[in-house]
């Protein structure tokens, strides 16, 4: 009778401490605390930001246009921001996220920044204008989130975006 006592006691010791920690789950078993389109959401958010920001440190060492630097100046520094938000999101929601431009984004970083002088500008800029229009998108797609962290995180950065975009447009309207 001791031994079924001892045996029940160790299953129940056992069976309690495997399953409290979320942190446990997400390391073993890659559960996180989003369903899957929030977590969708953070990583081609985040992918988008770190995207921008390469692309503008590229703008800020090539180009010599007023307009594109401080374009670039302010993708860098708005991009930092709601990249620094998001990761904080995504930590605390046990989502993995990228640490840089996806191939694809980085084959058109490396294609433009063979560019110089007014070439440069109306390729960077029109990936800027491409890009935002996917942004703005994905935003816009991905409101109303189940999650009140990325609902927030959406509702805040949306107007940003959508003014990026439209800064875009008028700096690319501009170049010849």
């Amino acid at each position: 009778m001791k031994n079924i006592i001892c045996l029940s006691a160790l299953a129940l010791t056992l069976a309690a401490t495997g399953c409290h920690d979320n942190r446990k789950a997400k390391n073993y078993n890659d559960k996180t605390l989003v369903d899957d389109e929030g977590a969708a959401f953070i990583k081609q958010a985040t992918e988008a930001g770190n995207t921008e920001i390469k692309a503008a440190n590229v703008a800020q060492a090539k180009s010599q246009n007023p307009r594109v630097i401080s374009f670039a100046k302010m993708m860098i520094a708005d991009h930092m921001k709601a990249g620094e938000e998001l990761s904080k999101i995504a930590n605390k929601k046990y989502v993995n996220t990228p640490s840089g431009p996806n191939q694809e984004h980085q084959m058109k970083i490396d294609s433009v920044s063979k560019l110089s002088g007014a070439a440069f500008d109306k390729a960077y800029m029109q990936m800027m204008v491409m890009d935002h229009e996917k942004v703005v998108q994905l935003f816009s797609d991905s409101r109303n989130n189940t999650s009140a962290a990325i609902d927030n995180f959406i509702k805040e950065n949306l107007p940003k975006m959508q003014m990026h975009l439209d800064s875009a447009k008028a700096i690319n309207s501009l170049l010849k």
